[in-house]
């Protein structure tokens, strides 16, 4: 699924180069929506676009993205592989 990048929220945190990884755009009573993105398929991208093993892009993941926080507007993050 590809998404418009005037579908997002006004001040959504869009993760640079992580678009193939978007899968939807959140919605909550009395605050903005954000931007949803699928944790393997970021993974996935690390690893083929970056060349990082599979511990290297979880380390990655988890500092540099996870850790982010720019905003109350910061991603979420939906993990499915471990159910």
């Amino acid at each position: 699924m590809e998404f418009n990048f005037e579908d997002f929220p006004e001040d959504a945190i869009v993760l640079d180069g992580l678009d193939e990884a978007i899968i939807g755009i959140t919605e909550e009573f009395g605050g903005n929506g954000r931007i949803l993105y699928s944790r393997e398929k970021i993974l996935d991208i690390l690893q083929k676009r970056d060349g990082m093993t599979e511990e290297e892009s979880v380390e990655f993941y988890y500092f540099n993205i996870v850790g982010l926080f720019a905003s109350e507007s910061n991603p979420i993050f939906l993990v499915t592989d471990k159910f």
